[in-house]
């Protein structure tokens, strides 16, 4: 049994959610402790009158791991025990990224808050990250991975299904579906209604165990006459072949891993640097298995925010192999030089401080609303 649905934020805030051929709907409707999405209660309100599954999700940012918890807790409260609640852990605007402590602070501070475990949301990439909390809370996962950016309807078989244990997938985020005129993030649900709402706890009792979670054992390396790296919680091939000043196809083939997306926690990894690190080729790289923007920038000395802006990528978190990244130069102008923001920044004031306006700053950093900016982020200026 499998249900189908879509989740939305404010990009699709005219959205009819009576109209939509959709089991559920999950809305995004907080991020950090001071952004609350004006689209959220139009359609949950909208799902559940019209007899649809509805959730909602917290994007985290970094701002405070209880306190991220609690800001979230607040504002959905109306709708605990009806809704299933949900975390998204993206490198994006997230000061935290990277550390699974951190995800495991918001994700136990809500379950101390409501009694419902979350769901916990996170490209494939770092499966390994959210599968650990998942372990240690009983939390069902939430993955997302495409096979590629073309337009699709509900698939009843998405790519690489089976390849993780997960109680939901995201599989596009160029979903077309009737009742709706624009792209729409595409999700399949491993369940009943019923089942649906045991993690929404809709009686207000504690959820059943979520679905079992197992991360895979790596097969084993003969690791002798080289140097070795045991992976940790957040690491990606290619964050690795960076550091040892290789590649991550080497690093693949050295090592028998079929699948550079799936590395895992405690994995031992032969290192042997004698392949050189992928080049650009006139000012731009193409993306490989496992890559992500955050590895891309370090590895080029630019930032994110400059790589998405640069090459109109909406959401950081998604990238694909073989897709070309500009990475020469700065996007829109931008300087040599990097202001790191911290808590109570605004950019105005930021702006004021370095004698510019916040304007040049949003437009040079690729930010679409100046008043979201969060601690540790940087800013070219």
């Amino acid at each position: 049994m499998a249900l189908n649905g879509i989740d939305v934020s404010s990009w699709q805030s005219g959205i009819d959610p009576a109209g939509m051929p959709a089991d559920f709907i999950i809305a995004k409707a907080t991020q950090g402790t001071g952004y609350v999405s004006p689209a959220c209660a139009p359609q949950v309100d909208g799902a559940l009158a019209a007899g649809r599954m509805a959730g909602v999700y917290h994007y985290i940012d970094g701002s405070g791991a209880q306190a991220e918890a609690r800001y979230f807790v607040d504002q959905v409260r109306g709708w605990l025990h009806r809704v299933v609640l949900a975390v998204d852990w993206e490198s994006g605007s997230n000061g935290a990224w990277g550390d699974v402590g951190y995800l495991d602070a918001v994700v136990a501070e809500i379950i101390r808050l409501t009694g419902v475990k979350p769901l916990v949301y996170a490209s494939a990439s770092v499966y390994g990250q959210i599968a650990q909390v998942g372990q240690t809370h009983d939390c069902g996962l939430w993955v997302t991975q495409y096979a590629s950016m073309g337009s699709t309807g509900y698939q009843d078989s998405p790519w690489n299904e089976g390849a993780y244990g997960c109680a939901m997938r995201q599989y596009s985020s160029n979903g077309r579906l009737p009742g709706y005129d624009g792209p729409l993030d595409l999700d399949k649900f491993y369940g009943s209604r019923e089942d649906w709402l045991a993690y929404a706890a809709s009686d207000g009792s504690q959820q059943p165990p979520a679905p079992s979670v197992t991360v895979p054992i790596p097969p084993s390396v003969d690791i002798s006459g080289g140097d070795s790296y045991t992976v940790q919680p957040g690491d990606t091939l290619s964050e690795i072949a960076e550091r040892y000043g290789t590649s991550w196809q080497h690093l693949a083939q050295i090592n028998n891993i079929a699948d550079a997306n799936r590395i895992f926690p405690g994995q031992v990894l032969r290192i042997d640097s004698a392949a050189p690190a992928s080049q650009t080729s006139r000012g731009s790289y193409t993306v490989q298995p496992g890559d992500t923007l955050s590895a891309i920038a370090a590895q080029f000395g630019t930032t994110v925010g400059a790589l998405a802006s640069a090459n109109d990528i909406a959401n950081p978190d998604l990238i694909y192999p073989d897709q070309a990244i500009i990475v020469s130069g700065r996007p829109n102008g931008g300087g040599d030089n990097v202001y790191t923001v911290k808590s109570g920044d605004t950019l105005s004031a930021i702006a004021q401080a370095l004698g510019t306006s916040v304007d040049h700053l949003a437009q040079t950093n690729g930010i679409s609303d100046p008043d979201l900016i969060y601690p540790g982020q940087a800013i070219n200026y």
